[in-house]
């Protein structure tokens, strides 16, 4: 069986274009591949678990993989190959990649935070003035009170003066119906006055056309003149 692998090997070498490098692209090469030892290491190193349980890992895989090969299971060939190095430039990409994304990957997360971060603090800062408007408004309800207090005053104030111009209007009313009753009566008073005069007037009148009345008023007339001539009045 191992000289069926042998011989496998070979000939998949001997179909392999040669390829001629220059020494110093070689030299260059081998100046940078790892050796052995470090490239076991980094292999062990990568399989999770313990170093005993690394190391059997390891065993159990090549083991299987060498079963497979030698039971003919798995038949290294060309997309063997081809699929090795692209598992190792796919690595190898991965590897390279890791940075550049990380980096970008860190300055997202940055200017994500930085942007929650100046969300927070003008968050803040509204919420902190709002607390200072309203505590600017601590003596709301002592102006409120003194306000409601003006405001009843001031209704009550309203109210009394409505009262007054009231009572006022009525008592010019009043008086205006008084003078009225009072002209009247005066008109009245000075009719029957008038009225007087004329009645008393005519029966004077009436008396002085009457003979005895004149010789009786003369009579007395004389009497009372010559009472003042006695008395020394005149």
């Amino acid at each position: 069986m191992a000289s069926k692998l042998l011989s496998r090997s070979l000939r998949v070498g001997a179909l392999r274009p040669a390829v001629v490098l220059p020494r110093a692209t070689v030299a260059r090469s081998y100046a940078s591949k790892p050796t052995p030892e470090e490239k076991a290491s980094s292999i062990i190193a990568s399989v999770p678990s313990t170093s005993v349980g690394k190391t059997g890992t390891i065993l159990a895989g090549v083991g299987a993989f060498a079963a497979a090969i030698s039971q003919e299971i798995y038949v290294v060939n060309d997309e063997t190959v081809i699929l090795v190095a692209f598992a190792i430039l796919a690595t190898y990409i991965g590897k390279a990649a890791s940075g550049p994304y990380a980096a970008w990957a860190d300055s997202h997360i940055e200017k994500v935070k930085s942007i929650l971060n100046d969300a927070r603090e003008r968050h803040k800062s509204s919420v902190q003035t709002r607390i200072d408007h309203v505590g600017e408004l601590n003596d709301v309800v002592d102006v409120t009170k003194s306000m409601f207090a003006l405001s009843k005053e001031t209704a009550r104030l309203e109210a009394e003066n409505f009262t007054l111009r009231q009572q006022t209007a009525l008592a010019s009313e009043a008086k205006a119906v008084l003078d009225s009753w009072v002209r009247h009566e005066q008109a009245v008073r000075e009719s029957q006055q008038n009225d007087l005069v004329k009645t008393v007037e005519s029966n004077v009148l009436k008396q002085l056309e009457n003979a005895k009345f004149k010789k009786d008023l003369v009579a007395s007339a004389v009497a009372d003149l010559e009472k003042l001539v006695s008395s020394k009045a005149i």
